[in-house]
Parts: C-alpha cells; structure tokens; sequence
C-alpha cells in the first residue's frame, strides 16, 4: 500500500520546503497539496524544489477557477522542473465555492469536468507534439495556441498524470473512464461509503472505457485520530470533531451521514451555521458518530487500523504527520508497515 502525507492548509509558504523535505525523509510516496487559502501550484512548486524522490499532487486544485490552458501551463511547469514528479489532481468544489467565493460561473459539474480533462489531454499533447490545438466543447473553446506560446514541443516530457478527487457516484465514473487516480474526500473514505458508493461507481466507469481495476489508483483520505499517547490523542479528538461538525455542515456530504442513519445531522449543523453558532457545531457530534467514522489510533496502531478499514479496498492512504516533529519515527515506522500491505 502507498502512504501519502497531507498538509496543514494554512502553513505559511516560507515554511513548505522544510516540511516536504520531513516528509520525505520519512518514506512517504508522496505529498498532497490541498487549495485552501494558497494557490496549489505555488504550495506544490516550494514542495519540489525542496525534495529528490517525492511524488507531490494537488489534491485537488479546483478545476472551474481556472481556464484550463493556465491549469496546463502551471501543471506542465512543475512536471519539467521536478523530472516528472509532479501530479494534477483536479476537483470541482461545490456550487456556493465557485460562484460565491471565487466569483465564477458554474454550470453542470461532471460534463464540464470530463470537458476539461479531455481538454488538458488535448493540451498536454500539443505540448509534446507541436500539433495544433482545436477544442470547441459545450464549455470550453481553444483554438488557439500559436508556436510562440507552447511550451514544447518536447516528446521527452511525460503529460502529467491527471487525478480526479470527489464524493459523488457520477465523479467516481468519471474517474473510473478518464483518470489515472482517484482521491477519496475526507466525509467519503469509511468502508461503507467506499463499499456502497465508491467503488462500484468507479468500476462503472472502468468497463465504460474498456480499463481493468488495476488500471486506477484509489487513495483514500482516511480520516483518523492518531497521536503518540492517550493526551495527544484526546487534544487532536477535539480537533478532528470542529473539523468533522465543519465538513458534514456540506449537503454534498450527506450520504455518509445516510449509510449510518445520521440523516438529521447535517440539517442541524447547517441550521447553527445560519444562526451564526460556529462553536456550537462540535456539540451536536456525538462520541458514537466521531468514533464510527474518524478512529483512534496510536502511531504504533496505525497500520493495523488502516488495514482493518480499507485494507482490502484501496492502493493508497492518506497519513498527514503531526506538525510536531519529535514522533517522526514512531510515524516513519508505521509508514513502512504499510508499505508491506
């Protein structure tokens, strides 16, 4: 099994290198880069420069903020600077994100993701061959791209590997018929979820274009409480809780929440929110609800955990390491055990 690390999303830029470089030292497979309060292409290029061997990924930069031609450019860029290290997980957010939040149009997201990965094929192509490029979809239209303005061509560059990251079944057929990987959000990961919903959507889309299981990695964002003792593990409980009462407030989140029973959870969580409660939102998460969907676990029972819940499910996990770094080995340790899965 490959193990990959997160990242806090508010880390200040000047500190990513260091922390790319922890990680790596570590044996992680790879670094995920989230798109929260930075720009991903920026966090990914300060985790590149920084490391020899680490994979890092976006995951996910938001696809409908971007014209997919600055979204190649960028992706492309990395790709040469770090000898093919880098990988573009791509996602589309939720409605209110896109046009409340950045200010841009939305429409139908899963024709209009599909368009634009096909789009960004079109382009990384160009970018090898030279050849022309022309696109005029329901969404995008490109039919321009003079000499002067590829950055090829140079068949020598591998097109960057697209991911695809999501929570709904149309996403994961997606992912199943276009992209090399596909990344499990965290309210998506517990085994029902990846059981009921996940898997057979992304095997739907696998036969739809003639691909094999193995011709997708599923990396699971596990959510998990791990710490080096009973305290550490109680103070990130609390954590994960705001965190988890934050992310099940979202209505694309709910059929989680569904497979359990917990129909009215979200409803109650978004009727704080509109009262302006933030910090009443942990208190409607229940000890049964947190411990059935986000376990405990030292870093010495890591991977036994791990292997419990989605052992026999996925190719990858998420394991973001404390930001403190005196643990590194006991978490070094456990990413090695995994490796052996």
């Amino acid at each position: 099994m490959k193990v990959y690390a997160g990242m806090d999303p508010r880390i200040p830029l000047r500190e990513v290198g260091e922390y790319a470089r922890r990680v790596e030292a570590m044996g992680y497979d790879g670094l995920h880069v989230a798109e929260t309060v930075h720009d991903a292409f920026m966090v990914a290029a300060f985790a590149l420069e920084h490391t020899d061997q680490l994979v890092v990924r976006t995951s996910v930069a938001l696809a409908f903020v971007r014209s997919p031609l600055l979204t190649a450019y960028a992706a492309w860029d990395l790709a040469v600077m770090s000898g093919g290290r880098f990988q573009l997980g791509i996602g589309t957010q939720i409605r209110q994100n896109i046009e409340d939040r950045y200010g841009m149009p939305w429409t139908a997201p899963v024709s209009r993701l599909r368009e634009y990965v096909d789009v960004l094929s079109a382009l990384f192509h160009s970018f090898r061959t030279g050849e022309r490029m022309h696109h005029e979809g329901a969404d995008y239209r490109l039919t321009r791209l003079q000499p002067y303005f590829n950055p090829g061509p140079d068949e020598s560059i591998a097109a960057p590997q697209i991911w695809l990251g999501g929570v709904n079944p149309l996403i994961c057929q997606l992912a199943g018929e276009r992209a090399v990987g596909f990344v499990t959000h965290p309210t998506n990961s517990n085994p029902r979820y990846l059981e009921t919903t996940c898997i057979p959507n992304l095997l739907v889309g696998l036969a739809a274009a003639g691909r094999e299981r193995r011709d997708l990695e599923l990396v699971v964002g596990l959510q998990m409480v791990t710490g080096a003792t009973t305290a550490e593990i109680d103070t990130e409980r609390d954590r994960q809780r705001r965190l988890f009462a934050f992310l099940y407030s979202t209505p694309a989140y709910q059929r989680t929440l569904e497979l359990y029973g917990w129909d009215d959870l979200g409803p109650r969580l978004r009727a704080l929110i509109r009262a302006d409660r933030w910090d009443d939102l942990a208190n409607v998460v229940t000890d049964e609800i947190l411990d059935t969907l986000v376990p405990a676990a030292t870093y010495r029972e890591v991977p036994a955990r791990v292997r419990e819940r989605v052992g026999a499910l996925a190719d990858g996990v998420l394991l973001t390491p404390p930001p403190d770094p005196r643990h590194d080995v006991l978490v070094a340790a456990a990413v090695a055990d995994l490796h052996a899965s």
